[in-house]
Order: C-alpha cells, then sequence, then structure tokens
C-alpha cells in the first residue's frame, strides 16, 4: 500500500474518497504523458499542477490536462491579472514544498488560488500528484474543486501538444 502523502491527508481530513495510485518514476521523463502510459489511463483524465505568478495577484495555481499547455492570456483574465508567466523551475521547492513531477496544489506551504481547466468536469475521475513522484491521487473532480477551492475556466490552448 502507497504510503500517505500531506495531500492525501488533506482529503481524509475533508472526508474526500480517493484511491492512491503508484506508477514507475522515469526521472528523465517527468512529464504528464509518461505518467498516463504508466498509469494505462487516457492523457485526458491525468492533470498536471502549474504554478504561475501574475503581475497583480501574486502567485496562483493552474491545473490542467496532461497533454495540453496553459494559455497564459486566459489565465492572466480569469486570475485577475494583466500578465501571467510562469515561475522558474528553481522557484518551485522553495514557494511550494514540492518538486517537478510531484507538484500538487494540496498541502502546499501556502494556499495559493487554484483553477482547473473546465474539461476536467468532463470525467467521472481524474489523476492528480500526490505530492512526490510516482504517486496519484484518483478522484472525483468535483471532490478536488471541493478540496482545494478552485475555480473552474477553460484554461488551455486550443491547439493540443502533439
Amino acid at each position: 500500500m502507497a504510503e500517505k502523502t500531506n495531500a492525501s491527508r488533506i482529503l481524509d481530513r475533508l472526508k474526500i474518497p480517493y484511491t492512491l495510485v503508484e506508477y514507475n518514476v522515469d526521472p528523465e521523463h517527468l512529464e504528464a504523458q509518461h505518467v498516463a502510459q504508466e498509469l494505462g489511463e487516457d492523457i485526458r483524465t491525468v492533470f498536471k499542477t502549474l504554478v504561475l505568478h501574475g503581475d497583480k495577484t501574486g502567485h496562483f495555481v493552474c491545473v490542467i490536462q496532461g497533454d495540453c499547455e496553459v494559455d497564459l492570456k486566459k489565465a492572466a483574465k480569469i486570475s485577475g491579472n494583466k500578465k501571467v508567466a510562469m515561475i522558474p523551475l528553481k522557484e518551485l521547492q522553495p514557494l511550494t514544498g514540492y518538486i517537478r513531477g510531484g507538484c500538487t496544489a494540496l498541502g502546499m506551504k501556502k494556499n495559493f488560488p487554484v483553477f482547473l481547466d473546465r474539461n476536467a468536469l468532463n470525467h467521472e475521475f481524474i489523476y492528480i500528484s500526490a505530492g512526490k513522484r510516482g504517486l496519484q491521487i484518483k478522484l472525483s473532480p468535483n471532490d478536488y474543486v471541493k478540496a482545494t477551492s478552485a475555480q473552474t475556466d477553460h484554461l488551455i490552448n486550443d491547439l493540443k501538444i502533439e
């Protein structure tokens, strides 16, 4: 059985049902596509957590489908900023407590606003990082919204990454 993480303990405290799912980590391939392949799941159910910084509101989190890119103009608009950018990778761990490939909105050092791409609501369940590489949380998108107080909107570029 997988070891509990801060993210899973938060879900336990909120009495939100979920499943911890382990997968083999390849440090050379931390992208969501690899995670989906390891899980044997559709990439559209594997969501990645991105941390951005806005010129007016500061840091916030976008959670998007694993095969997509965040649309920075859409992210700026829904977060109340004129300009936004991804944070530099070297800032991820000091800011959130998580490393690339293991970042989740649950249990970050500080609670930042969370924006979930609306496509998540089309699925019975989604996968998000459990807060460490090699471990995902499978849960309903509505429960994820409840746990993170996420706002849902369209966050992705219309063109998918190939």
